[in-house]
Order: structure tokens, then C-alpha cells, then sequence
């Protein structure tokens, strides 16, 4: 059985996460093989917010190289997560 912090990995702080923050939106690095529902719970258990929607991607791994030897880095998971009216993730 996961945890919720299992499921949530991070919170990704990249700029296109930042410029959504406004919005109420925010970005979360998840475990690749939970759902929606799951994410949803875990983050209003973690930050004690209420969600909206959840919308998650693949994002596949890119391509690395050592040397001569070619490979990948993972696919991992990312999960676009909208509040509520009036919630908020106090970032620091």
C-alpha cells in the first residue's frame, strides 16, 4: 500500500510551473503507477487543500550517452493539479 508521500514525489518548481501558480494550478512529480483519484488524495492529505481537477502525462526519458554507450534516462510521471477557489500551496 503507498503512503501519500509515496505518491508525491515533488513539487516541480520549473518557470512554466510558476507562471501557473496564479491560476491555481501546480505541477507534482508522482509515482508512475498510481491514478487520478490516488493524486488527488494525496495532495489534499499532504497540503490539506482541496482539488479540482487532476490531469496527468508520461513524460518519456530522454536519451543519454556515456562515452560511446547510448541510453535513456526513465519516463516518469507528471501530474497537473487545479485548486479549488480560494486554496492555496504556500510555497517557500
Amino acid at each position: 500500500m503507498l503512503t501519500s508521500y509515496d505518491i508525491i514525489k515533488t513539487l516541480l518548481r520549473t518557470e512554466k510551473g510558476s507562471m501557473m501558480e496564479p491560476q491555481r494550478k501546480y505541477l507534482f512529480k508522482v509515482a508512475k503507477t498510481v491514478n487520478k483519484l490516488q493524486i488527488k488524495k494525496a495532495v489534499e492529505e499532504i497540503y490539506s487543500v482541496k482539488v479540482d481537477f487532476v490531469h496527468t502525462t508520461i513524460v518519456p526519458g530522454k536519451a543519454k550517452r556515456v562515452r560511446q554507450e547510448l541510453g535513456y534516462a526513465p519516463d516518469w510521471k507528471k501530474a497537473l493539479v487545479t485548486l479549488k477557489d480560494g486554496q492555496k500551496i504556500e510555497v517557500t
